[in-house]
């Protein structure tokens, strides 16, 4: 199979830096962990961010009130299979089916319960800070027709970031990014909006380590038919290539002229 340099336009050499975006935290290696361990066979510094606590995520009664915690545990062990660093894995802990109510930024208080960072909480506060903290050249971000609301909002909410991201707003967020990173979408449980623009192939030794690293999410009694799935496909995975198209003046014009 072609290595990640061959296929991704751009390399920077040792300036690569991934980050894998997700709502819940089996998502990214359900969706994209052969990519992750494409980058890492290439000595990329991969990022994983992890934007909800999995609290919703019981299958029995009795684990309804640890669930969270049990997930933290599963997702610890997970990426640390897949061989990301556990200081480059990033859980901003917000409630599981509840980023609606956490889109954009607002000013925390006594009575805030969402995370707080500088003095704020919101998605885009967490986003902003973790892209001004990480700053990567690629970002891959869940395919923004998946039915999961969670996972709509993940990667809207990352689309702005990033504009915010690479400005002089929320200084207290950090050093604004210089460059707009190279985006790219996976797909966990909907297809893409169009047909994806590449696809990622390895040997047979990384799909059963990403195999491996999915099974660590015991917790979540349906993961056998997902991991039986993945079996039949192969060691490949498909992502979508994203610009972010900011409108210019002069865009439109040769439509009438």
């Amino acid at each position: 199979a072609p290595s990640a340099r061959i296929i991704f336009p751009n390399w920077q050499k040792e300036k690569e830096c991934w980050l894998f975006l997700a709502a819940h935290d089996d998502d990214i290696v359900c969706g994209a962990g052969l990519t992750l361990l494409a980058g890492l066979e290439e000595g990329v510094e991969v990022h994983a961010v992890i934007s909800a606590n999995g609290n919703m995520g019981y299958c029995r009664e009795e684990s309804r009130h640890t669930i969270a915690q049990i997930r933290r545990q599963e997702a610890e062990k997970s990426f640390d299979i897949l061989g990301v660093k556990k200081e480059n894995v990033h859980f901003l802990d917000f409630d599981d089916c509840s980023f609606y109510l956490n889109a954009g930024r607002r000013f925390a208080d006594e009575n805030t319960k969402s995370p707080v960072i500088a003095g704020a909480t919101g998605l885009q506060n967490s986003y902003v800070w973790a892209l001004r903290k990480i700053r990567p050249t690629r970002i891959f971000l869940p395919t923004p027709t998946d039915i999961h609301p969670d996972h709509q909002l993940t990667t809207k909410e990352m689309m702005i970031s990033i504009f915010h991201a690479q400005g002089n707003i929320w200084p207290e967020l950090g050093e604004q990014i210089e460059e707009i990173p190279l985006l790219y979408e996976y797909s966990t449980y909907s297809d893409f909006a169009t047909l994806p623009t590449m696809r990622i192939r390895t040997n047979q030794e990384l799909l059963e380590r990403k195999l491996e690293a999915i099974r660590a999410y015991a917790s979540q009694e349906q993961i056998e038919l997902l991991v039986k799935g993945l079996e039949e496909s192969g060691a490949q995975e498909y992502l979508r290539e994203v610009k972010l198209d900011i409108m210019t003046p002069h865009k439109h014009d040769k439509l009438f002229d």
